[in-house]
This record gives structure tokens, C-alpha cells and sequence, in this order.
């Protein structure tokens, strides 16, 4: 569990892309992507950039949960649940997050 932890922050910190035009940084802080309990991003508003920014992250997210699951040999959704509290604390104020499928500010 220890081991967890520290790869699901440098994943993180890994899709935080500043070549893109519009990055998960700005994204969040104009309130079109939000942090959601599944572990994943959801959309806060519709949007084209913002979607594709948003999926992009998602597949990375996925792929590193597996890796982190099959390595662990613990359950799929165990470690989602786990990296969406953790983004979800990280949350800065201001920002929106998706707790049992409501929309909030933090």
C-alpha cells in the first residue's frame, strides 16, 4: 500500500502536460475539468479542448491504475477509489470536485 501512494502521485504529476495547448492546470482553474471519487476526470463544462485533454488523461490514469493493480495484486476499482480520494484531498480550493455525482466547489 506504502508502494501505492508515491506511484499514483508521480502519475499524476505526469499528466500535467504544458506543450498542450490548453494543460489540466487551466483546465481545472477555469472550472471545465474537475476531480471525481472514481479517480478519474470528468468534465465540470462541455467542452471540445477540454474533453481531449480530459480523455487523454483518463487512458494515462487507466493504464498506470492497471499497472499499479496487477503489481499490487490488489482490485482494479480498490486502486481508483484510493487515487480519487487522494486528487480529490489535493484539490485546491476554488476547484471543482465530484463526490457521489454532484459537482462542488471545493
Amino acid at each position: 500500500m506504502k508502494k501505492i501512494i508515491p506511484l499514483i502521485l508521480f502519475g499524476l504529476l505526469l499528466t500535467c502536460n504544458p506543450a498542450m495547448g490548453m494543460n489540466l492546470s487551466s483546465a481545472k482553474a477555469q472550472g471545465l475539468i474537475g476531480e471525481t471519487d472514481s479517480g478519474y476526470l470528468g468534465l465540470v463544462v462541455a467542452g471540445g479542448e477540454a474533453q481531449n485533454l480530459m480523455n487523454t488523461i483518463n487512458a494515462k490514469r487507466k493504464t498506470l491504475y492497471q499497472q499499479i493493480s496487477k503489481r499490487n495484486n490488489t482490485a482494479l476499482d480498490a486502486v481508483e477509489k484510493l487515487a480519487g480520494k487522494k486528487a480529490i484531498a489535493k484539490t485546491p480550493a476554488g476547484q471543482f470536485i465530484r463526490v457521489s455525482g454532484a459537482w462542488k466547489k471545493k
